[in-house]
């Protein structure tokens, strides 16, 4: 065998005209492929073509398109008829999404799907002056992996060509990606590769109107911005310096609406914030109605209320909730608290806001007490942040940490320590707006882990979203993350030293320790776009359906639900447009009960589950999970009022309800009573199809 391995090709001429080692396996998995999809079952038969293949190609330098023309020749010769005729199938599909990047000017040797590609030209890939991208997809994570390992030299001159190398593979082969605004702006005059940021809103026009600018300069560099509108005085109240009477907060809310409007119109992507509101404002019933009354306003902010435990116990035991002026401390009026709870939840059930946010829960796990109370999240809710604190994301993709139908725990730890050593460089390397992000990211130096791609991880693995078995395995994955990510930061704070806040912590006492905060998981949005996976931790939204690119609506099918499809032989183009008008394949008879069983949507998936699944991953994160609890049309008031107080009870320390077609802009739309095919929006990769987060 040795000898006919030397007379094969060492190397193989891409079609960018770059050469890559011959290797033999890609050949028998591209055969092995065709072959599933026909049900033709010989397990010799891949590599016996595959041999066949590399014996004619002989010592000299093959290309691509050489190697797949003597492919369907030699099917052809074996009588492979259906074989040849499937693999012949899969070229003219990958040719036709070769031209469509051409068209788009992109090049891509990552293999993204056209729906990433087209995302990456329109806000991450640099471009030249006449708007044309200057550089590949490989090439922007070689950029940001260069950025980002800069900060190594820090500590060890000259390591820092080592651990590009290192992060631009995890990046290249979609195994871990930072927040999108890491990926636009790393090496960039911009500069700022933070995600979000809390910044603090006081009662003083000068606090108000200071803390607008500053959320301008951050969204006009590509970050999310979280707001506590709580300490504003309420609308009426007595402004002493002027004689006059206070506008309250939602003026102010508005006016900030109206900013992030019209900075996003010079940016790369829509502005995205976060108002939250405790409920023991005076001002809270107007503040919890606004979308529900004017779906047309705040439509750059989701809304949140900041529920006490003290006015849940309320809501359940009948009791009164006190309303007081933030200026005086004095109570201004008692009410009924399930009056609040029920417009909370009424409008929730309207429109998908507000959601709530659980601040005793948060601040009982607050990592730096001694630096204050937090008050509010990023736009998403999966970080809670003291004023002027950042998001430093990124994801592992889970959906690559399966081998041998199995999960690599070794190779997921592995990749757990690069990504929290990516994560605490971006803090190094990343350059602020103005000082005080500066000195609130050093001093704590929280950075957030999450994952993405849980739901085609449980799907590869014959597991349904919504079993006990897989909120289970959801829990177990996130303690590795979670254990790993904290033992990372340890061993980095040895060489490094401790974050300098570390005095003011929960871990004072308790050794070395990098980063106050480790774990966080995001809805990962556009990053699990580009990664070709499912969304953070949430299920599939969909399995075929419809997306606006180029012009033109294309039919998109799940990627792991392709390949298992074509691997058991099942697949076929008329089934793939029927499941398009259903979006999904529950109750589904053409297929087989495992498989509708392992491929649940959202929309298909009880409450109770969504949430399960959010309360056994939170278990095991420091900061939050970001997940949306997807109702049907029908749900009712009291359906998200049991959901809500569920939540609370199950320690989570958020959440979130949408209701399908609470809101005519939804960026997901299943099947009318006509036939229509189910439709995504072009950037929509699973989560709320509602409310908004693009961090």
């Amino acid at each position: 065998m040795k000898s006919r391995v030397m007379s094969w090709p060492a190397e193989v001429q891409r079609r960018d005209g770059t050469l890559l080692p011959f290797d033999i396996a890609r050949i028998e998995t591209a055969i092995a492929r065709a072959a599933r999809e026909v049900a033709f079952n010989d397990p010799d038969m891949p590599a016996t073509v595959a041999r066949i293949v590399a014996d004619a190609l002989g010592r000299r330098v093959a290309s691509v398109e050489e190697i797949q023309n003597l492919v369907e020749a030699r099917l052809g010769e074996a009588g492979l008829e259906d074989v040849a005729r499937a693999y012949i199938v899969y070229r003219q599909r990958h040719a036709e999404l070769r031209t469509a990047k051409a068209l788009l000017g992109v090049r891509d040797e990552l293999k993204l799907s056209l729906a990433a590609a087209t995302v990456l030209r329109e806000r991450y890939l640099l471009h030249d002056e006449l708007g044309r991208p200057v550089e590949s997809t490989g090439e922007m994570m070689d950029r940001v992996a260069r950025c980002v390992a800069a900060a190594e030299d820090e500590y060890r001159p000259g390591s820092s060509a080592q651990w590009a190398e290192r992060f631009a593979s995890v990046l290249c082969n979609l195994e871990f990606l930072p927040n999108s605004p890491t990926l636009m702006n790393a090496g960039t005059d911009i500069g700022l590769l933070s995600g979000c940021f809390v910044l603090p809103v006081d009662d003083s026009l000068h606090s108000i109107f200071a803390t607008l600018g500053q959320a301008a300069e951050i969204q006009r560099a590509g970050g999310g911005t979280g707001f506590a509108f709580s300490h504003v005085r309420p609308a009426g109240d007595r402004v002493a310096s002027t004689g006059g009477t206070a506008s309250g907060p939602m003026s102010f809310l508005r006016l900030y609406d109206t900013a992030a409007r019209v900075v996003s119109m010079g940016g790369r992507r829509r502005g995205a914030c976060m108002a939250v509101l405790d409920a023991s404002h005076p001002d809270i019933r107007d503040f919890v109605s606004v979308k529900a009354r004017s779906p047309n306003e705040l439509t750059h902010f989701n809304v949140s209320v900041g529920a006490s435990d003290a006015f849940l116990r309320a809501v359940e035991h009948g009791g009164e909730h006190r309303l007081v002026n933030p200026r005086s401390g004095k109570t201004v009026a008692r009410i009924p608290a399930v009056e609040l709870f029920d417009t909370i939840c009424e409008s929730a059930h309207a429109c998908g806001d507000p959601g709530l946010v659980f601040l005793d829960t948060i601040n009982r796990s607050n990592p730096v007490p001694g630096l204050g109370t937090i008050e509010a999240t990023n736009p998403c809710g999966e970080v809670p942040l003291l004023p002027y604190e950042s998001c430093n994301l990124g994801s592992i993709n889970l959906a690559r940490m399966i081998a041998n139908g199995r999960i690599d725990w070794d190779r997921l730890d592995d990749l757990v320590g690069v990504a929290v050593r990516f994560l605490d460089d971006v803090l190094d390397v990343s350059r602020y707006p103005f000082p005080e992000l500066v000195e609130a990211a050093r001093a704590t130096r929280k950075i957030g882990l999450g994952v993405m791609g849980l739901a085609e991880l449980l799907a590869t693995l014959g597991v349904p979203y919504d079993s006990d078995e897989a909120v289970r395995l959801a829990g177990q994955i996130m303690h590795r993350v979670q254990q790993t990510g904290s033992t990372a930061s340890a061993q980095l704070a040895e060489v490094r030293g401790s974050f300098p806040a570390i005095g003011d912590s929960r871990f004072a006492s308790s050794g070395p320790r990098r980063n106050a905060q480790v774990t966080s998981v995001a809805p990962t949005g556009t990053i699990s776009l580009i990664a070709g996976t499912t969304a953070g931790i949430e299920p599939m939204f969909a399995i075929a359906f419809t997306r606006a690119i180029v012009g033109r609506h294309l039919l998109e099918v799940n990627a792991c639900f392709d390949r298992v499809a074509r691997d058991q032989g099942f697949y076929r183009d008329d089934l793939i447009a029927e499941i398009a008008q259903r979006g999904g394949v529950r109750g589904y008879p053409r297929l087989p009960e495992e498989v509708r069983a392992a491929f649940p949507t959202a929309a298909e998936i009880a409450p109770k589950w969504h949430l399960r699944m959010q309360a056994a991953v939170q278990r095991h994160v420091d900061a939050a999970v970001s997940k949306t609890v997807n109702l049907p049309a029908a749900a009712t008031v009291d359906d998200i009022r049991a959901i809500y107080l569920a939540a609370w009870k199950a320690k989570v320390k958020g959440i979130t309800v949408y209701r399908y077609g609470s809101r005519e802009e939804q960026v997901l739309t299943y099947a009318a009573p006509q036939p229509v095919l189910t439709q995504a929006e072009p950037e929509f990769s699973g989560g709320c199809p509602g409310r908004g987060c693009e961090f």
